[in-house]
């Protein structure tokens, strides 16, 4: 399926420990489509930021049951990508980060 990579990539995630492989590792962390395989993430982080990914590494989340009072909702499955830049890289400014 040709999907766009900005439908790929959803937005980036700034947790502390997305900002500790950043700094550590050449790695960044993005929230993206749940149905994304790993070659599709690697192409479409490689055409948005003009750099050459070594490797993709990727969570799946399982929704989490909400509840107000009675009523009762679902959020929705996610998946979570970290992606690890090759040597050389230079790393590039994702918003929200510092």
């Amino acid at each position: 399926m040709n999907r766009s990579p900005y439908m790929i990539l959803q937005k980036p995630l700034v947790t502390e420990k997305s900002l500790i492989a950043k700094e550590h590792g050449r790695t960044i962390c993005f929230r993206v489509d749940q149905h994304a395989t790993k070659t599709e993430i690697k192409e479409a982080v490689q055409t948005i930021f003009k750099v050459k990914v070594e490797s993709v590494h990727t969570l799946t989340f399982a929704g989490k049951e909400r509840r107000r009072g009675r009523t009762v909702g679902h959020r929705p499955d996610w998946k979570k990508a970290y992606v690890k830049l090759r040597a050389g890289e230079k790393m590039p400014e994702v918003a929200g980060t510092p």
